[in-house]
């Protein structure tokens, strides 16, 4: 194989990728790379020409390069200047500004845990926030605005990564098997300048599976977009990888979130998987229903809860029973489906109805509030009880359909006795 080395000034009006490529050399900004430096300031580019098994004279390989760049400039004329997106980025390093650059990742050191949800959750505070790329600002939380310090940030991982260590955090998987949360890594070593980049999958655009959600952090800020597989440019580089902490992770087969049987959840149960559906519930708008932290034993705020998500998908009925099932647990888990209303949100509490009494809901007793109530408890799922629908009169189908709808809140003895009283007309509003 014989080597030819050519220097040549890229010239200004060439739409091919090269010479794009060389006017972003020429104007590059200082970059770190872990122990990989990219040279900067330069206006002139190196350019390696070799062919195995033939050989060129460089007279040959000018003629060659300049037939291809004439080739390109006729059929891609309305190729973008520059068609190959730049990610340049930081080096490893610690949170916030300044300091020595922190270790590379360490075989062995236990990860810090997150869920799916949060992981996302986390990726959309920055989407929602606008957060401006750059290679050496910090944002609130500390970590760098470029696209490594974006998925390390949504991985919560301590510390600001670039591509060339995410990986270690990691484990690889098939892109098959790719589940909001996940990542995208394309890492060039070569040149880590030249299109390394890094996205976190949001979930599959299509059946096909040609398109996803990505969240990343690119010029002029995060964004959260339909993009092909794997990206726009270098796709079949891009590496598939899963967080090592992600809780109840058992590798790259996707088997770590299938759905753990309903015998896991409800009254007596007191497992990792009630955490774990807690802190997703959580992630998903049901704060409000925990007054401490998601725990491993079931309680009243994890059935609130949960029915409050089955809720907010538009389930009735034993699809909102407050006991998650495939369905509800695939959701999840997913980051998918509506997230639960906060109070006072359209159609919360703050819209509610004026309580009209409890003399109003009593045998004999005939109004439109007894009727306003009877739709309600239809429309909430608890209207089995009515032989031909609700009506203005009270009746024992009333007072049965609101017994179902207290004990649905957890609620027992004289707390479920079918008269509504002003929590549970409150409740049955929201």
């Amino acid at each position: 194989m014989t080597v030819c080395f050519e220097e040549y000034e890229p010239a200004a009006d060439c739409v091919c990728a090269g010479c794009a490529h060389q006017r972003r050399t020429a104007a590059a900004l200082p970059v770190r790379y872990g122990g990989h430096p990219v040279a900067h300031g330069a206006r002139r580019a190196l350019v390696l020409v070799a062919a195995a098994g033939v050989v060129l004279s460089c007279g040959a390989a000018d003629a060659a390069a300049g037939a291809a760049g004439a080739a390109g400039r006729g059929a891609r004329a309305d190729t973008p200047t520059d068609p190959q997106p730049v990610h340049p980025q930081g080096a490893v390093g610690p949170l916030g500004s300044g300091g020595a650059p922190g270790p590379p990742a360490v075989p062995g050191t236990a990860p810090r845990t997150t869920t799916r949800a949060e992981i996302i959750d986390r990726a959309r505070k920055w989407v929602s926030a606008k957060v401006p790329y750059s290679m050496s600002a910090y944002w609130s939380d500390g970590y760098r605005q470029d696209c490594s310090g974006y998925v390390s940030m949504a991985w919560n991982l301590g510390t600001n990564e670039w591509t060339g260590s995410l990986a270690a955090h990691g484990t690889k998987i098939a892109r098959a098997d790719l589940q909001p949360g996940d990542m995208l890594l394309f890492h060039n070593p070569a040149d880590p300048s030249a299109g390394s980049h890094v996205t976190i999958f949001g979930g599959w655009a299509d059946d096909t599976h040609s398109h996803y959600l990505a969240y990343e952090q690119t010029r002029p800020h995060t964004v959260a977009a339909t993009t092909p597989m794997a990206y726009w440019t270098n796709s079949s580089s891009y590496v598939a990888y899963r967080y090592n902490g992600l809780v109840g992770a058992t590798g790259g087969s996707g088997a770590d979130t299938a759905f753990p049987g309903a015998g896991k959840f409800g009254p007596g149960a007191n497992s990792a998987y009630v955490t774990q559906l807690g802190k997703l519930l959580v992630a998903q708008g049901g704060k409000s229903y925990y007054t401490t932290a998601a725990g491993p034993r079931w309680t009243d705020a994890d059935r609130r809860a949960t029915r409050a998500f089955q809720l907010a998908q538009g389930w009735r009925g034993p699809e909102a029973d407050g006991i998650a099932g495939p369905d509800t647990w695939n959701l999840l888990v997913r980051g998918a489906g509506r997230r639960i209303p906060t109070a006072g949100a359209a159609g919360g509490a703050s819209h509610a109805p004026a309580y009209p009494g409890k003399s109003a809901f009593r045998p004999g007793q005939s109004s439109s509030h007894v009727q306003r109530l009877g739709a309600q408890l239809v429309k909430k799922g608890f209207g089995r009880h009515y032989a031909a629908g609700a009506g203005p009169r009270w009746t024992e189908a009333d007072r049965r359909n609101v017994e179902a709808f207290q004990r649905a809140q957890g609620w027992s003895g004289g707390e479920a006795d079918g008269y509504p009283g002003p929590e549970t007309w409150r409740r049955l509003f929201v």
